[in-house]
């Protein structure tokens, strides 16, 4: 996949006077006085902002923030809290601008200004053609710096990118590229996947996809019980999708034909409720009573996993093997995940679930990359081809000089 990079644009000189838009991520949550209670994107918005303003460019920022409905402000969908944190950072004020899509604000080379919550405006969602057409006019160079939006075709995410004289991937963008292509298309093997959820059904796909690639499968939490199912073991009354047996069986077929593994849990953590203060108890995976809920992988099962992870060349990390929240059933997590931070091989992690779990364990400076994106992440492991990188590497092959 060939992309253009801001970092490539800047270098040829290409920013200097020019008027840079900038798509970032900054959808951080708020709490109820409206302040923000944690700004991991914000401060990740901050190397492609720099790298504009020391290019000599004029700069426009603008973001999604919560679920706004188009054409209807609202004072808590203004990204006024995004503009002060954001100016803080940046050691400098950055005004924030309603009602831009029409221009009609100044900037100049040197400027930073944060345009209003773009899904206010009408016909973003759909990607409305005209719209897209006035985003692209107000500036020379777009960047799209927002992996947690590369899976949607909107208008401030793939419509501008049509129309735009330059459109490039910014240094945010262009690592989770990277990261994702050194993973999934030219891994160092063995490459081990773990794909852990309440259901099968909503990740299915990724199963499959994944299941024609990867030398080990690594199923936990409800998809577990699934796979257990599948392969003839009783899971009580545990959370399982019984419908979706036979595709489970599926994959494991599919691996066992290619030399591959779905490693089933030879044992598992039960409980007779769903609680924080359930009692825990270790059964080997043939022993689960009719009332039992399977909450956790077993010690013997993480010990063996931890063991297969730490001699992986490359590993794929979407969700916890147990009810993390809850010490009692968090073993079989945090065995895993230090297992993977100890490993030698290449590390790619996302999921909200999954970067909850690396910050529980504080082992984020030893995962290889940490995908900003929810539901991108888990389509590039579906193998879609998401709407940013297609359109970003249409337009690459557009000769700039």
């Amino acid at each position: 996949m060939h992309i253009l990079t801001f970092e490539q644009v800047c270098k040829r000189g290409l920013a200097q006077d020019r008027r840079v838009f900038i798509r970032a991520d900054l959808n951080v949550p708020l709490n109820d006085s409206g302040a923000i209670t944690e700004d991991t994107r914000v401060r990740a918005s901050v190397p492609a902002i720099r790298m504009a303003l020391d290019a000599g460019a004029a700069v426009m920022v603008t973001s999604h923030l919560g679920r706004p409905t188009e054409g209807t402000f609202r004072p808590q969908d203004s990204l006024a809290p995004v503009a002060r944190r954001l100016g803080e950072l940046l050691g400098r004020e950055v005004p924030l601008v309603s009602n831009w899509v029409d221009g009609g604000f100044a900037l100049r080379p040197g400027d930073v200004v944060l345009l209003e919550n773009c899904r206010l405006n009408k016909g973003e969602k759909k990607c409305d053609d005209a719209l897209s057409r006035k985003m692209a006019k107000l500036c020379d160079i777009f960047v799209h710096d927002a992996f947690g939006t590369a899976h949607r075709a909107e208008a401030s995410t793939y419509g501008i990118a049509q129309y735009a004289e330059i459109a490039c991937a910014g240094p945010l963008l262009a690592a989770e590229i990277d990261a994702v292509h050194r993973a999934l298309a030219d891994p160092a093997r063995p490459l081990l996947a773990i794909v852990a959820g309440s259901k099968v059904s909503t990740k299915l796909t990724i199963l499959q996809s994944l299941a024609d690639k990867v030398d080990g499968l690594i199923v936990g939490g409800g998809i577990a019980n699934t796979f257990m199912l599948a392969a003839g073991l009783q899971v009580g009354k545990s959370l399982v999708e019984a419908d979706l047996v036979d595709d489970a069986r599926r994959v494991i077929t599919l691996m066992k034909a290619r030399g591959a593994e779905v490693p089933i849990p030879v044992d598992v953590v039960c409980a007779k409720t769903f609680s924080a203060d359930a009692e825990a108890t270790v059964k080997a995976a043939t022993d689960v009573a009719a009332d039992d809920m399977i909450l956790d992988i077993g010690p013997k099962t993480a010990a063996k996993l931890a063991a297969q992870l730490k001699t992986a060349g490359t590993i794929v990390w979407n969700g916890p093997v147990g009810v993390f929240e809850f010490d009692a059933f968090a073993h079989g997590t945090e065995t895993l995940a230090r297992a993977i931070a100890e490993s030698s091989g290449f590390s790619i992690a996302g999921g909200g679930d999954t970067l909850a779990a690396i910050a529980k364990y504080a082992i984020a400076d030893r995962i290889g990359y940490i995908s900003t994106g929810g539901g991108a992440f888990l389509e590039v492991l579906e193998g879609k081809k998401l709407p940013a990188f297609e359109i970003l590497e249409k337009r690459s092959k557009v000769a700039i000089s």
